[in-house]
């Protein structure tokens, strides 16, 4: 096997919460649940399904330890062929709108950005036809 892209994980505060938040929007579904340490801190993760075979797994992950962890250091990216219903879940689900969904017929796609329940920055891109 060669080395791949396997996974990301999302370290949040409240992981029930942000679990609501991304099953509720994007319709992902759990695979997994974790409790184990990683260098002697606690954490508590869910693992979910790719949403394609062979494609990156999302992660969900808390440290019992973190109250709360910056909101930036990561930007999300979630292919949909339904970019409003995305926006209007993730305002629906407690999240925010940040760049409405503007077309960029230059790149093929349709891209706007949220930001989920905690705040964490998420690009949503749709292909144009």
């Amino acid at each position: 096997m060669s080395d791949h892209f396997a996974f990301t994980k999302l370290v949040v505060a409240d992981l029930e919460a942000a679990h609501a938040f991304y099953t509720s929007v994007f319709g992902i579904t759990e695979l997994a649940r974790v409790t184990a340490d990683i260098g002697g801190r606690g954490i508590h993760e869910i693992m979910y399904v790719p949403t394609r075979e062979g494609g990156a797994q999302f992660v969900l992950l808390t440290f019992t330890d973190l109250e709360a962890p910056r909101d930036d250091e990561v930007i999300l990216g979630f292919m949909t062929d339904d970019i409003d219903g995305v926006f209007s879940r993730t305002v629906a689900a407690g999240g925010s709108v940040v760049s409405e969904p503007k077309d960029m017929p230059e790149h093929g796609v349709r891209v706007g950005f949220v930001k989920d329940n905690e705040g964490h920055l998420v690009e949503v891109v749709q292909l144009l036809r």
